[in-house]
Order: structure tokens, then sequence, then C-alpha cells
């Protein structure tokens, strides 16, 4: 597989990231692809070859590692790699779509026609909910690909004999796995640093959602404080409005000026002087 080009693909997510999010993808990539690629690989690439049973029965070895080892470490961290980093090809992608929508507009519209997006990269509205979502995402595939280890490989590590009794073996058979402490310390290894990569994760979702949740709070606070202040201001209106048209009434009369419903005033005699 071609990483590189997968490493390109992902570095444009580095723009529209947060700060967790720039730390999680550099996670990714220095603890789980560079270690994956440089060592992982290596370690698993004999496993099959070097899986001994204490038997000559034909068959016998490729049935218990088949039992033992029903999908391979090396293939499941692959694919957890490429399905844990689409989530992010997403809001890449979302973000490609409003500059395309924001050049069409400016094509039929003109330079004078506005803008629909002042900054197509910002995290507002659909794009904040991409971005949320892909959080989301990220953190329930490492979960999921956890417990699957957790269910194939119970508490993460491989016994150095394990113990086959599956037909063509003609009995109970030892077989031997090949490296276990050294392939136990990559296996923890990558289970610590996706476990780091869901708590970042649920970091960055605490943090984007009460950073929303304080700009939605102060929006209403200030709605309401202009609300507060429009009633006043009308009033004061209407009391010089008033004033103003009592002024126009002739003088000698004791005609009151009429009361207007929205403007209420106290009662006012003219005299003449």
């Amino acid at each position: 597989m071609n990483w590189g080009v997968f490493e390109a693909l992902l570095n444009g997510v580095n723009k529209y990231s947060t700060a967790f999010g720039r730390i999680w993808l550099s996670l990714v990539f220095i603890f789980r692809v560079l270690v994956y690629l440089v060592t992982a690989e290596r370690v698993w690439s004999d496993d099959h070859k070097d899986f001994d049973c204490n038997t000559r029965q034909p068959g016998c070895s490729n049935v218990c590692f088949d039992q033992f080892f029903p999908v391979s470490h090396v293939r499941l961290w692959a694919l957890q790699l490429i399905l844990v980093t689409c989530p992010s090809l997403l809001v890449v992608m979302h973000v490609a779509y409003r500059k395309a929508q924001e050049k069409k507009h400016r094509e039929m519209a003109g330079e004078g026609g506005g803008r629909l997006y002042p900054d197509p990269g910002k995290k507002r509205g659909g794009l904040w909910w991409t971005y949320v979502c892909s959080l989301v995402f990220k953190a329930g595939i490492d979960v999921t690909f956890l417990y699957v280890f957790h269910s194939f490989y119970p508490k993460y590590t491989l016994p150095p004999v394990v113990k086959c009794h599956l037909a063509p073996c003609p009995n109970t058979v030892d077989c031997f796995i090949s490296k276990p402490s050294e392939k136990n310390i990559f296996t923890l290894f990558m289970v610590v640093t996706a476990a780091v990569c869901i708590l970042l994760n649920l970091v960055e979702l605490s943090y984007l959602v009460s950073k929303r949740c304080r700009e939605c709070l102060a929006a209403r606070r200030a709605q309401a404080t202009t609300t507060g202040h429009y009633p006043n201001s009308v009033t004061a209106s209407c009391k010089q409005n008033d004033l103003l048209s009592g002024d126009l009434i002739s003088l000698g009369s004791d005609t009151h000026p009429p009361l207007e419903p929205d403007c209420p005033r106290d009662y006012v005699k003219k005299t003449v002087v």
C-alpha cells in the first residue's frame, strides 16, 4: 500500500483542525503509521511460517493457526488506520464543496454580489456538524477495533504456547508462537496509542461543544440586553413626540391632547399666561 499518498491527503486536514486535532493527527502518523510501517509488518511477517506444532500431521498446523489467528494483527491495524482517518477526509471534502459553491456564486453574481461563506474553512453551520460527526466516528472506530482485538486476543496478549485439538490433529497438540514477547509489546503499544487518540477525540469534542454553548449563551445575553434597552428608547421617543404635539395645540384651548395607546403619559393641562 502506498502510504505516501495517504499521508499527502491528510496533510490538508491540519488547516481545518483545532489544536487537539493537530495533536491527534501527529500522534496517528508518528506513533501509529510509522510504527506500523517500520516495525509491525516485519514482526508479523513470519508468524505463519514460524508457527510450529509438535506433530507432523499434515494440515494440523494450518488449522491451529487459523483458530488462534483468525485475522492478522497487521491487516486489522491497516484497516483500522484507514477507517479512522476517513472521517477527517470528509471535513476536507466539505470545505472543498464550500469553495466550489463560493466560486460558482461569484461567477453568477459578480464581485459585488456578496459572499456565501466569508471563510469556507471556518467551522460554522454544516461544517461544524461535519467536524463533530467526524470526531464521533473516529472515536467509535477506535473503540470498535479495540473491542475486536480484545475478542480475538484476550487482554491483548499472546501466550507463548497454545493447545489445539482440532481435526486433523490426532490429539491435543502444543503449538508455539514465534516471538510472543515482541508481539505483545507492539500490540500493547498500538492499543495504548489508540486509547490516547480516543481521549483526544473526546477532549476535542468537549471543547467544540462547550465553545458553541458559550457562544450561544453570549448571543442570547446580547439579544436580551438589546431587547431590554429598546422599550425605554421607544417610550422616550413617544414622550418627546407627545410634547411636540402638545406644543401645536392652539393657545387658550382647554382641550387636552389625546392620549396615544402606545405612548402613555400623565395628564397635562396647558395654561395660557
